[in-house]
């Protein structure tokens, strides 16, 4: 990842609350379940979100979550340029629980001591897909484990996003490569 989209990407993420932009949500629910952490670790695939400077262009989306030494999360993202099999372009961070969360609020940096919050507003049982915001509004993530889960699971993800109070004329799908 080029320094300068890495600092729009870093800075975007730990002002996230402070971003000015429109709110998709101006009422954003607290969570709707505790999050195992051990079993939210992983790949993750993006398939929807709400546009946003420092994912512009950006395809096959993924975040993979892991467990570090110092008991923090290692976050990882990856975008592909343009298309799912541009470019890739990474940013490393790390997270933190917030306290009294139920694992389902995190705080994440990707530079120094910034960090933005990072909500899991709901997920699957299974774990198989969440929805992930934050109290602004203005950022929405639908992931997936699947890449490719479907028309009719993708739209059943935004009706859910809707029920949470998103306006979902803002979502922008992620195309993401076959699986």
């Amino acid at each position: 990842m080029s320094s300068l989209r890495a600092a729009v990407l870093i800075l975007a993420l730990a002002l996230a609350g402070c971003a000015s932009g429109p709110s998709g949500n101006a009422a954003v629910p607290q969570p709707a379940k505790p999050v195992d952490l051990e079993r939210y670790l992983g790949r993750w695939y993006e398939l929807a979100r709400y546009e946003n400077r420092f994912e512009r262009g950006c395809e096959g989306v993924t975040a993979q979550y892991s467990q570090r030494p110092d008991g923090m999360i290692g976050v990882l993202n990856t975008c592909r340029d343009g298309a799912p099999g541009g470019e890739a372009k990474v940013a490393n961070g790390r997270a933190k629980v917030v306290e009294g969360s139920e694992g389902a609020k995190l705080k994440v940096s990707f530079f120094g001591p910034f960090f933005g919050d990072y909500w899991v507003l709901d997920r699957a049982e299974d774990y198989s897909w969440a929805i992930v915001g934050e109290p602004s509004g203005k950022y929405l993530w639908i992931l997936s484990r699947d890449p490719t889960p479907g028309e009719a699971v993708i739209d059943g993800h935004i009706a859910r996003a809707a029920a949470l109070g998103y306006d979902t004329t803002m979502i922008r799908r992620v195309a993401q490569p076959p699986a």
